[in-house]
């Protein structure tokens, strides 16, 4: 009997430590997940785990967070080319990186983030009081290209910026995998009329991706070499000034047109450059974020062209009223690669949107946004490492886009997220450096113009974008399509797919720039929003 009790014993032990694994497994990757689905995502996750044609494998899927993991094999970046350098090598520069650091300077200049105009209208839509504040208000302000960010790309990067409109070439629309019939070619003046009543329609990639057809790497796109336009030799850090707080209500952290800055001053007509602005009626709201003095705005021109790229980013202009300006700087990549854990890959999608956004009040720059994966983090405008410039311009902030995922981060290095242990990290180094203010797609965008044709039930959003006068006669429609720029999420049949942990390696391609939150109050696109004062805070702090 004592051995049979021994025994029974021993095997209601690792019965019990087996049940234990299998539930932390599966609970580990709920707990550590970002954004946690909702009903309708648990639905379709279920029939996705169903396209298995492999039992074993639905079960090892449902209760150990294994999926096709008899597909899994070495994800290249690239496939070898004669005429290529080897890409196989993606931290061939980190050590480079990690070594490089900069200075920290002291800034000068009296903030007056604080007040805000006094003239107030409640009435909704543009206003424009004559022909030439209408002008004005069609121009990208000299301000938003003195202060546009500078990109540093990765070093081993193999897929560069893209421009969408050769993006489109490659792709079909799709509704659950059936190619939606279409009467001519796509394309950025005809794609926002690609709509379903009842399902998503995703731009799908006419080519196998796994194949790397070259529109995928858009290698001619690669920066030409930026002139060193700062003689001192190297970039500049913002300044360390003690962080301080405002016992007003609200400010230029948290605005819209119906949510103005709090505090009401005399407006500051003498700036032309002040001119056209909507102005809304106050109200207040409880969020501080840190704060610090910035730089004063210097008067300058637009950049040389070092830093060209034949791939033009996307620049969307928001009046928010009472003089501030949100300036979206969106940056497009054909291709999305994930980064590795014990060298499996994850996080692969066709078509890839990042961007940052700086806000502006009166035409000072006063903080920043980095889009990073799902979120992304705020930066105060004197915290950014910044790049002096030639001939009075004001410096520039640098960021940097971290190899294969694009996320945007505020320095090099290694940037780990959303797995423990350091497992999923993001790296950047001071590769090619991009200058998206010299090619670029620009517009503004009314927001409102959206929300009140919608309410009306009529058609939607076909004049709420207006080209810059930069730019007259850019298409407008690609910005209304409201499906992904990628492929759906591969099916767990599907040979190149696999999840580990709730992690896969295809994931379904990104909503286009419309569905950033263009609108939001805060400088954040999350509703969480802190504003680091510092490089190392931002370092220290997760979005998520």
């Amino acid at each position: 009997m004592s051995i049979v009790a021994y025994s029974l014993r021993r095997a209601i032990i690792a019965t019990c430590s087996l049940t234990a694994l299998i539930f932390i497994i599966w609970l580990l990757p709920r707990l550590l997940n970002p954004t946690p689905p909702d009903a309708e995502e648990r639905e379709r996750d279920r029939h996705w785990v169903d396209t298995s044609p492999n039992w074993f494998d639905r079960q090892a899927c449902r209760w150990l967070s294994l999926c096709g993991i008899h597909h899994i094999r070495w994800d290249a970046p690239a496939l070898w080319d004669p005429n290529e350098p080897s890409t196989l090598d993606e931290l061939k520069s980190l050590a480079q990186g990690l070594r490089t650091s900069w200075n920290i300077v002291e800034k000068t200049g009296q903030s007056d983030w604080e007040v805000a105009p006094a003239q107030q209208d409640s009435k909704r839509g543009r206003q424009r009081t004559g022909v030439s504040d209408a002008r004005i208000l069609d121009e990208v302000p000299d301000y938003v290209l003195d202060h546009a960010p500078l990109v540093h790309l990765y070093s081993g990067e193999n897929f560069w910026p893209s421009d969408i409109a050769e993006h489109i070439r490659h792709m079909r629309a799709c509704v659950e995998g059936v190619v939606v019939n279409t009467t001519e070619p796509l394309d950025l003046s005809n794609l926002g009329a690609v709509q379903s009543d009842n399902s998503a329609v995703f731009l799908t990639s006419k080519d196998d991706v796994e194949s790397r057809p070259p529109w995928l790497h858009s290698r001619a796109a690669v920066p030409t070499p930026f002139k060193d336009d700062d003689p001192g030799g190297g970039d500049q850090d913002g300044s360390r000034d003690p962080p301080r707080r405002s016992d007003d209500g609200t400010s230029w952290w948290d605005v819209d047109r119906d949510h103005p800055p709090h505090r009401i001053v005399p407006p500051r007509e003498s700036n032309p450059r002040h001119h056209g602005l909507r102005k809304r009626r106050s109200t207040t709201n409880s969020q501080h974020p840190l704060v610090g003095d910035s730089a004063n705005v210097q008067k300058g021109s637009k950049p040389n062209v070092s830093g060209y790229s034949r791939a033009p980013a996307v620049l969307v202009l928001i009046d928010k009223g009472a003089g501030i300006v949100d300036a979206f700087w969106f940056f497009f990549y054909s291709y999305n690669l994930g980064q590795t854990v014990l060298k499996i890959r994850f996080g692969n999608h066709v078509g890839d949107w990042e961007h940052c956004m700086v806000r502006f009040q009166h035409g000072e720059p006063r903080a920043m946004f980095l889009s990073e994966h799902a979120g992304g983090k705020a930066y105060l405008w004197k915290a950014l490492e910044k790049r002096a410039q030639k001939d009075g311009k004001p410096a520039r902030p640098v960021i940097y886009s971290a190899v294969g995922s694009h996320a945007m981060y505020a320095s090099t290095g290694l940037h780990p997220y959303v797995l423990p242990f350091k497992l999923l990290k993001d790296i950047t180094d001071k590769g090619p450096l991009w200058d998206p203010a010299l090619n670029n797609y620009a517009y503004w965008y009314d927001y409102e113009v959206d929300r009140d044709e919608e309410a009306n039930s009529t058609v939607r959003g076909r004049t709420s974008l207006a080209p810059a006068a930069s730019n007259p006669d850019l298409p407008t429609s690609w910005f209304h399509f409201e499906g992904p720029w990628g492929d759906d999420l591969y099916p767990l049949s599907d040979l190149r797919q696999w999840r580990l942990f709730g992690e896969y390696h295809y994931v379904m391609g990104p909503l286009g720039p419309k569905a950033k939150r263009l609108e939001r109050r805060k400088v954040c696109q999350t509703e969480k929003c802190v504003i680091v004062d510092s490089i190392e805070a931002g370092k220290k702090s997760a979005w998520y």
